[in-house]
């Protein structure tokens, strides 16, 4: 009986196995960052010319991962926080007024978010982690700086 495993999947399938195995990397990162944090959902998504790509969710309902495939700059937590380089955060997502927050945000059954940009070696912005929590929160400059560190950890896309 053969026995195939991820790196051998990859090989036949190539560059669709390569981006298979990052998707999964990506998923298993996340659901370990959304529990390291005590947050219930999250969603990576990553640079891709010049749109952000969602590349991995965690307990995001179907519609709002069909809604957020494609992130515009400047456009929901995600993309504001690629325009303002700078991690954006609400204490409550139902009933966020900044009009950060996109209506199906809004569906996600959580409180609590932060979007929080990832960059590469370079400085470049690479990535936008963001992660839900259930109930409201404020957040401290020392816990956001902690946040981002620590999303600084995400895989790089190989």
């Amino acid at each position: 009986m053969l026995k195939a495993g991820p790196a051998s999947i990859a090989a036949i399938a190539g560059t669709s196995g390569r981006h298979y195995l990052q998707r999964v990397a990506t998923e298993t990162w996340l659901s370990t960052f959304l529990t390291d944090h005590g947050a219930v959902a999250g969603t990576v998504h990553v640079l891709e010319g010049d749109v952000l790509k969602l590349s991995a969710a965690v307990n995001i309902p179907p519609p709002v991962m069909k809604i957020t495939e494609t992130i515009p700059r400047g456009k929901g937590m995600a993309g504001l926080a690629w325009e303002r380089n700078e991690v954006v955060a609400t204490c409550n997502l139902k009933t966020d007024t900044t009009g950060d927050v996109r209506p199906g945000a809004k569906a996600v059954g959580a409180q609590a978010a932060l979007a929080i940009p990832v960059h590469g070696a370079s400085g470049a912005l690479r990535a936008v982690v963001g992660i839900a929590f259930l109930g409201e929160r404020d957040f401290s400059e020392q816990e956001l700086r902690g946040f981002q560190e620590a999303a600084a950890s995400l895989p790089q896309a190989g």
